[in-house]
């Protein structure tokens, strides 16, 4: 890890963790990405840390490293700033603490409850919420803003006017190893391609179920003079910041109504429903729909999450197994729920042996997701070849809807 200048007071700090964990939160791949852990500087009269890291990878020794190269320690910080509790955020904070027990950590109401929760940690610290202001010496006056639920209860934005500089932690995140560079700036057009995925499938991951808080946060922030935007994980936008703050600003809006794409997500157990829904991708690609396609449980979860909560229309293929739906879609449907994947226009179909029972449940699952459901369809055995027309019509039925929304 190296001191990256965003300007001649402020700094950035970060350790690439490089597919260790292999999951992030448990959940998420980031075994092809990586991710970065990224935690910021701010030199005036006294100095502030803004964030930390967790201990994977060795990230708190090579922030210990950067600091000792620079002429500097862990003691040398007067103020921690939290702007989230999580652990990869905090993971280092107790080691901190030990070594700098004078340094005042500084986090919201709810942040100061969660220090007591994770890290036994009651005194030398401070509660700040909206307007609330620390003065470094130095022309550097940091102003807080409360963001809560992006995406934690407890988060906030901290912001220095002085640089125009917004410390944002998760909020305008990614997936993506940095490799060495920190600045969007100094990435290729090819290399930004990628990290718009992977700021995409983050906030899918991540976020998405809190897309209307990131809409109010948004708002909050709209009469900062933005001239660059340093979050926690991810490139720090220094050129172009409105580029990830439009981006965020359009991710929080596919709650709403999604892209003029499809989502084809499916599972098959011995090829029937594979073949049904061969004949409904026909039917789309008629229509000229543009659509993504993820097998389960084949394909991480993760990457299904993203194409799901971008586009407009859906596809769910499935047998039935056991008199229910097919386990991994199950999982698959459970997953929406819980990240708010809303207002998807859907069909859903599905083969089955000796008898149905999929559809029931499905139905009874999709309740919360207010689609807008095609006529589910399932058949028996393999598709005939009535139903392989009525499927392929069905396609065109679903990609027409899409176009029209």
């Amino acid at each position: 890890m190296k001191f990256f200048p965003i300007s001649q007071s402020v700094f950035c700090l970060y350790a690439d963790i490089d597919g260790f964990p292999e999951l992030f939160e448990g959940i998420w791949t980031i075994k092809k990405s990586g991710v970065s852990l990224n935690c910021f500087m701010v030199k005036g009269e006294k100095t502030a840390l803004i964030d930390l890291t967790s201990d994977w990878a060795d990230a708190s020794k090579q922030i210990i490293s950067a600091l000792t190269s620079s002429g500097l320690s862990l003691k040398s910080i007067d103020f921690l700033i939290l702007n989230h509790l999580e652990p990869d955020h905090t993971g280092f904070l107790r080691e901190f603490r030990r070594e700098n027990p004078k340094c005042e950590i500084i986090s919201t109401a709810k942040g100061i409850n969660l220090l007591k929760s994770f890290y036994s940690i009651s005194e030398g610290v401070r509660a700040v919420k909206d307007g609330d202001t620390l003065d470094l010496g130095g022309n550097h006056i940091l102003s807080f803003f409360e963001t809560p639920n992006v995406h934690w209860p407890e988060t906030m934005i901290t912001w220095d006017a002085a640089s125009g500089i917004l410390f944002s932690c998760d909020a305008f995140g990614s997936f993506g190893k940095l490799n060495g560079r920190v600045f969007d700036d100094e990435f290729t057009e090819a290399e930004h391609a990628a990290f718009e995925t992977e700021s995409l499938r983050y906030y899918a991951n991540i976020i998405s179920s809190f897309s209307l808080f990131v809409e109010k946060a948004l708002e909050k922030l709209k009469p900062l003079d933005i001239k660059c935007v340093a979050p926690s994980h991810g490139i720090v936008w220094r050129k172009n910041p409105r580029v990830i703050i439009d981006r965020y600003a359009k991710y929080a809006s596919y709650a709403k109504a999604g892209e003029k794409r499809i989502t084809v997500v499916w599972g098959s157990m011995y090829g029937n429903t594979k073949a049904g829904l061969d004949a409904v991708i026909r039917g789309i690609e008629q229509e000229g729909v543009p659509y993504a396609i993820h097998r389960v449980p084949d394909e991480d979860i993760s990457y299904v999450l993203a194409d799901a909560y971008k586009n407009a229309g859906l596809v769910i293929a499935m047998p039935t197994y056991e008199y229910a739906m097919f386990p991994p879609m199950a999982y698959v449907i459970d997953l929406f729920r819980r990240k708010h994947i809303f207002n998807k226009t859907v069909l859903r179909i599905g083969s089955f042996g000796w008898v149905g029972g999929a559809k029931k449940e499905y139905e009874a699952a999709i309740i919360p997701l207010k689609w807008n459901s095609l006529e589910s369809y399932e058949w028996a055995g393999f598709p005939v070849e009535a139903d392989l027309s009525l499927l392929e019509e069905r396609g065109r039925e679903l990609a027409r809807k899409v176009l029209n929304l």
